[in-house]
């Protein structure tokens, strides 16, 4: 039997990638991967047999300062063979070479796997919980969309909530096709946004950042008022308590989670502010 192999993955492959992380119920956006391998193509890693691609996963690295593991999957058949061990440590070897000295690393992982994380190096820092629901809201008046709120304003005060600056990758999340942007201003500026993107099934709210629990309601009511009785989906980590009061306010309900888990020292990112984690696969 050939030895598997660890190579960069192949455009053509992205989509099969995508298409094993909708088979195990993660629902990616539309776009998710092509904006990832656009702003970053090395990030995306193939493990081989021969010529069959078998596994695979993403190593992205945000302006080289911060690196995020996201989309392990073994093709289903072949699991339990240890050949997920072998391509999650050599994504981790990967990274830690793409970065700069001594850069965190971020992941988020199913619960049951933390043990394994652990041994790897990375420590838990909290849970990012999904709530789960149909979209109903009220738009607020003074809610502005994107480009009226400008890539400038959004990109400084996303720069608080982000371990790295993340331009190229913003940028695209932003214009993504039926995405629904929208941010609010206060006295000193832009004090919240919000992005809706479209899934395989309904929206998913992310990244959803705001400077009080008032400002995220209205973020999130708006974003919700512009597709509504659609399926969304909203990752509020576990700290925020006023976060997972809202998702219940707006008739969500826990359906899921991840561990946050760090190798190196863990940001010091205002979690009472996140309302709405970016991706599980991307930050």
């Amino acid at each position: 039997m050939t030895a598997p192999s660890i190579t960069p993955m192949r455009a053509d492959e992205v989509p099969v990638l995508e298409e094993w992380a909708a088979q195990e119920g993660w629902n990616p956006g539309l776009a998710d991967l092509a904006i990832a391998y656009a702003v970053d193509p090395a990030a995306f890693i193939a493990l081989r047999r021969g010529d069959e691609l078998i596994g695979g996963g993403t190593i992205f690295s945000h302006s080289s300062q911060f690196g995020f593991m996201g989309l392990f999957i073994i093709r289903a058949a072949l699991r339990g063979q240890g050949l997920g061990t072998e391509l999650w440590h050599q994504r981790l070897t990967l990274l830690r070479g793409r970065l700069v000295p001594g850069a965190t690393i971020g992941m988020d992982g199913v619960f049951a796997m933390v043990p394994f994380y652990e041994k790897g190096g990375f420590r838990l820092a909290h849970r990012d919980l999904r709530f789960e629901g149909i979209a109903h809201g009220v738009t607020d008046p003074q809610a502005r969309p994107y480009p009226e709120i400008s890539f400038g304003e959004i990109a400084a005060y996303d720069r608080r909530f982000f371990p790295a600056p993340r331009p190229a990758f913003l940028l695209r999340w932003l214009e993504q096709p039926g995405a629904q942007v929208l941010g609010l201003r206060g006295e000193h500026g832009l004090s919240g946004y919000g992005v809706a993107r479209p899934c395989r099934s309904g929206f998913k709210l992310g990244p959803v950042f705001a400077d009080s629990p008032d400002v995220a309601e209205r973020l999130i009511g708006s974003l919700l008022a512009a597709i509504p009785g659609e399926k969304v989906a909203l990752d509020v980590p576990e700290p925020n308590g006023a976060g997972l009061e809202l998702a219940a306010k707006f008739g969500l309900r826990e359906s899921f989670g991840c561990a946050r888990m760090y190798h190196g020292p863990a940001p010091a990112l205002p979690l009472d502010g996140i309302f709405g984690v970016t991706s599980f696969e991307f930050g």
